[in-house]
């Protein structure tokens, strides 16, 4: 029997919610879960991918990974697509932490050569990387450089000595969207974001020193610059107070326009506008300031990190050969080509705590990875394990080149924090052999494990379904958390 009253499972990692789950529904709704996590599904969430699934100009079926949750308006997790001349764009289909992705780097260290330092290093990374709620870093922007951050996204950093132009390579959309409008951004969002450019913020993020515990595919992780018993660095943030503020100004814009052009929204929270209206465009060209905020902003933290790594092994950069191995958004908007019952159509997709996830030979894709696919990079908890992906044909027929994003929340925080009252987190974190620094006793609360999903569950049911194949696993050696 379907835990969700209504619903249908339609094979082993897939179940469907029908037309009519709610009223207006103009396509079905597309979760993709195992019987485990469909065990873990909460309504509100199946409503939510029900409710997308009603807005004007859907193309294809409104889609969830099996990460999902309750989120903003769309469920996080939540995939749709959108044609572009018939179809709407919502802030609540990206989020407000804009571009919120995973940023990969690969050493040339071992697991046996950083063991013994991990506390010191640990400690360097936390004292260097700033980190927690309203956090400040090094960085102050001028309002002209602010500006260009904007437009220019990951390639500002770099110009200004924050990492090399290589890196860039490594990057989805090479670190930049090209038409970013500064003055689609209100005054309030360029304050937040003046001192916050190079910070790792609070909650889910974090930066992690792992290594790679198992290798499934050589072959492909050879492409990929990695190997069994090698250590990496997992960057885990997005445009912060920023973004926050512009998705917050274009809902309240959206909620008023809304009205005007027509659209009935089973919920404000998924406030939208024709994409090719006046207010649409305005959203998707500030929208794209903040994804380069923070392909800025993790460029920022890469470059700390190397310097952290060759301060503290006494390496030449060479010798570390610290390098990205991708960088994926998983909570934004974009144009993009897709093929729609054997027709090429331009529609605008909504990634909601998904990810990227496009097979080999696709052409937005770096040389180096031309022949294996994407990388997808599925962060788990602090305390268990994460992963190394690439995107499979499949993708592109079932959910517009996308996949997961990581584990997915199974406590709300306020839930998390009363489950770990008389527990030390940190303590039992450290008896796996995992050290944790963060701004306080309540973030490790509220991010203990048992707030997430299995994220091995999560993985196996997209590598199950074909839409992504595993390649390596990676276990948490030490993390700094907000």
């Amino acid at each position: 029997m379907p835990k969700i009253e209504g619903t249908e499972r339609i094979d082993l990692y897939r179940i469907r919610v029908p037309k009519g789950f709610v009223p207006g529904m103009k396509t079905e709704g597309i979760i993709f879960v195992d019987e485990t996590l469909e065990q873990e599904l909460e309504l509100e969430s199946v409503r939510q991918v029900a409710n997308v699934a009603t807005l004007p100009g859907i193309v294809g079926k409104s889609l969830a990974m099996p990460d999902i949750h309750t989120g903003y308006g769309f469920p996080i997790g939540g995939v749709a697509a959108f044609d572009v001349e018939e179809g709407v764009i919502s802030p609540g289909g990206v989020g407000y932490d804009i571009n919120c992705g995973v940023r990969l780097l690969k050493s040339n260290l071992t697991k046996e050569e950083v063991e013994p330092k991990i506390r010191e290093l640990i400690d360097l990374l936390y004292a260097h990387i700033p980190s927690g709620v309203g956090s400040t870093g090094k960085i102050k922007l001028s309002p002209k450089d602010e500006r260009e951050v904007i437009k220019k996204g990951a390639i500002w950093a770099v110009e200004q000595g924050f990492g090399d132009a290589e890196d860039l390579q490594r990057i989805e959309s090479h670190g930049c969207l090209e038409g970013a409008d500064p003055d689609a951004i209100s005054q309030k969002a360029y304050e937040r974001g003046r001192a916050q450019q190079g910070t790792l913020g609070s909650g889910n993020h974090f930066l992690e020193v792992q290594y790679v515990a198992e290798v499934y595919e050589p072959e492909i992780a050879t492409v990929m610059g990695l190997s069994k018993g090698q250590v990496t660095v997992m960057i885990h943030t997005g445009s912060r107070g920023f973004g926050h503020q512009i998705c917050d100004d274009y809902v309240r814009v959206m909620l008023q326009a809304a009205k005007k052009y027509g659209i009935e929204l089973p919920d404000k929270e998924l406030a939208c506008v024709p994409f090719r209206s006046r207010e649409g465009q305005q959203y998707f060209s500030a929208m794209k300031g903040a994804a380069n905020y923070a392909w800025a902003n993790r460029q920022c933290l890469m470059h700390w990190t190397r310097e952290v790594f060759l301060r503290l092994f006494n390496l030449s950069p060479k010798d570390l050969g610290m390098k990205v191995v991708f960088d994926v958004a998983h909570n934004i908007a974009k144009e993009e080509f897709h093929f729609i019952n054997g027709e090429r159509k331009r529609l605008i997709v909504h990634r909601k705590g998904a990810t990227r996830a496009f097979p080999n030979g696709h052409p937005e894709l770096p040389d180096c990875y031309k022949d294996i696919g994407q990388p997808v990079l599925i962060p788990g908890d602090m305390g268990r394990v994460s992963f190394v992906l690439v995107g499979l044909p499949k993708a592109m027929e079932e959910t517009f080149g996308s996949t997961c994003h990581g584990a997915g929340r199974l406590l709300s925080r306020n839930q998390a924090i009363k489950q770990a009252r008389g527990r030390s987190i940190k303590q039992e974190l450290a008896e796996r052999g995992i050290i944790v620094r963060s701004a306080g006793k309540e973030t490790l609360a509220e991010e203990m494990p048992d707030a997430y999903k299995d994220v091995s569950n999560v993985v196996d049911v997209v590598h199950n379904a074909g839409i992504a194949r595993k390649i390596v696993k990676l276990k948490p050696m030490g993390v700094i958390k907000g």
